[in-house]
């Protein structure tokens, strides 16, 4: 598995205003199964490997943890500690099962999937559409040759070409392109207005500007809200009823880094996910969406590689994965070939080190563990 530095593995917030809370549902037939992890592959002192890891220091913040094979659950832990929804601090939360976490950027990965659904019933235009002919209602930016090279496959993979600084600057300072981007009285104009520094589909630039035009791509297509529609063709498809998802300065609901679920619930997307997309034997995001998005699209510095708004690497048993991260720790893993996912979240927003421990959580515990 390659090695994932900071500049890989954070997301932005933006100032905190509301949330929007998804209306209860009735939940699909189907919960996790829960075995034993020598049942499962697994070494059968797998918590304990888990509970050293963190009484070593190596897991700091750990919030909690799900891990899931062959869609049964084979491994749950929850610990107390700090929290913050966006930028507001929570206090000390003893989480559970049932508690929501931010995201972060893991919505990015969540926003792709609703993409994906909205494509396979005709509401949103095809990855290789004209970026700029989707907003008409900007004609100085759709007529500038250099803006009409970007399609909305740049978009997905944020190769647009375009000025951005998510990296450098922190998110603290309103120099920070994601956070000058809520503060900009029409964030779309912001984004599409950004200078073409660059020829579009070469260079992967970490780009939460790109994330918000894809969420605007599927309101505008499906005439309703990102949350109403992500509750309607995702959520409650696979029985997720307890959602947040929240709003920037505009109301506009952060298809960037807005979403809260339960590590659980998170879990649930990673196995439709390695189900190519079915769940109890339905449909939810089409198998060909889930290929498409798991394909090498654009490389990023080091052995990383993006594909449509996911992230993808290899173990170093060769074995392929494909995965949503978030500021702070937050990730999910998913293995196809080992026929696994891994769950994590923690409390390490925008610190330094913050994509150390679930990495050594994936590397250091869990996989070690397998057998065979």
């Amino acid at each position: 598995m390659c090695h994932l530095s900071r500049r890989h593995m954070i997301a932005g917030t933006g100032a905190l205003l509301m949330t929007e809370t998804a209306r209860p549902v009735r939940a699909a037939p189907y919960d996790w199964t829960t075995v034993a992890p020598a049942e499962a592959g697994f070494a059968p002192d797998l918590p304990a490997r888990l509970d050293a890891a963190v009484a070593a220091g190596k897991l700091p913040n750990l919030h909690g943890v799900v891990i899931a094979r062959s869609g049964k659950l084979v491994l749950e832990r929850y610990m107390a500690g700090a929290d913050m929804m966006w930028n507001k601090p929570l206090g000390t939360v003893a989480f559970g099962p049932g508690t929501l976490h931010d995201l972060r950027s893991v919505t990015k990965s969540v926003t792709s999937l609703l993409y994906g659904i909205a494509l396979a019933h005709g509401k949103v235009p095809a990855p290789e559409a004209p970026l700029m002919a989707q907003f008409p209602e900007y004609p100085d930016l759709a007529a500038d040759p250099a803006r009409q090279r970007i399609t909305i496959g740049h978009m997905l993979t944020m190769s647009m070409g375009i000025e951005w600084d998510e990296m450098s600057i922190p998110y603290t300072n309103p120099a920070n392109s994601e956070i000058a981007m809520e503060n900009a009285p029409d964030r779309y104009r912001f984004v599409l207005e950004r200078p073409v520094v660059g020829e579009p589909g070469v260079r992967w630039t970490y780009c939460g500007g790109a994330s918000a035009l894809l969420g605007r791509l599927i309101t505008k297509g499906t005439g309703q809200p990102l949350p109403d529609f992500a509750r309607a063709a995702l959520f409650r498809p696979l029985g997720i009823s307890d959602v947040e998802w929240m709003r920037g300065a505009d109301g506009t609901p952060s298809s960037a880094s807005g979403l809260r679920l339960t590590p659980r619930d998170l879990a649930r997307i990673g196995q439709m996910v390695l189900q190519n997309g079915q769940w109890n034997g339905h449909a939810v995001v089409p198998a060909a969406w889930i290929e498409a998005l798991s394909q090498e699209r654009v490389p990023i510095d080091g052995p990383l590689r993006y594909g449509y708004q996911w992230y993808l690497g290899t173990l170093a048993g060769g074995s392929r994965w494909v995965g949503a991260m978030g500021n702070g720790g937050q990730r999910l893993f998913v293995m196809p070939s080992l026929d696994l996912l891994v769950v994590t979240t923690f409390g390490n927003y925008d610190q330094p080190d913050q994509w150390k421990p679930p990495l050594a959580l994936l590397l250091e515990t869990v996989l070690p563990a397998l057998r065979g």
